[in-house]
């Protein structure tokens, strides 16, 4: 997976800015918070059409929004409660997105368009959701080929060149594909004791 990667690549300079922000005294939730705000602040200007100025913002949204895991790690105030809050705001956050694009996409009065980021929005919330019910009956299934980190790429792909109806078909037909990568990924496991 492409997140993996950059990830790796990334971890000094995360630790770096997490053991700074950690010496603010603010919590790693307080981010996880700060990241949802921003994200849904970049919807709203989404739904009015400020397609391009949403799609600088929503690289630094997104950014902000990796820093509670840092400051987590850097300050040792890591919790189920938090991982808890950072899924449960990442689903929510990728969904106003998707409402802000439906409200921009409606514009054009197309209902395939609408259609579409119905789809996204399912197929994206369904590779969450199949990893996370894999891993509650203990299978491990980071695979995918579009994990959020794609997603997020397209969006802001799609707002930046203001071609909101392509990236959202891409999306939904990648989406849909990785929830049932996933599947077949426990699928396989069913026969190992």
């Amino acid at each position: 997976m492409l997140s993996e990667r950059l990830r790796a690549r990334t971890a000094d300079l995360t630790q770096q800015v997490g053991a700074a922000l950690g010496k603010t005294g603010l919590s790693p939730n307080f981010f996880t918070v700060l990241g949802f705000v921003a994200v849904s602040l970049n919807a709203a200007l989404i739904a009015f059409d400020f397609l391009r100025l949403a799609g600088v913002l929503l690289i630094f949204s997104l950014l902000l929004d990796a820093l509670d895991g840092a400051v987590a790690r850097a300050t040792n105030q890591m919790s189920p409660f938090g991982a808890f809050l950072d899924s449960t705001l990442d689903r929510w956050a990728e969904v106003t997105l998707f409402f802000g694009m439906g409200v921009s996409l409606s514009h054009s009065g197309s209902p395939r368009d609408l259609a579409l980021v119905y789809w996204a929005a399912c197929g994206s919330l369904l590779v969450s959701y199949t990893r996370a019910r894999a891993e509650s009956i203990g299978i491990p299934c980071k695979e995918g080929l579009f994990t959020r980190f794609e997603r997020m790429a397209v969006i802001v792909l799609g707002l930046l060149t203001e071609q909101l109806a392509p990236a959202v078909a891409l999306i939904a037909v990648l989406a849909t594909l990785t929830a049932i990568q996933r599947l077949w990924v426990v699928w396989q496991h069913r026969a190992v004791p």
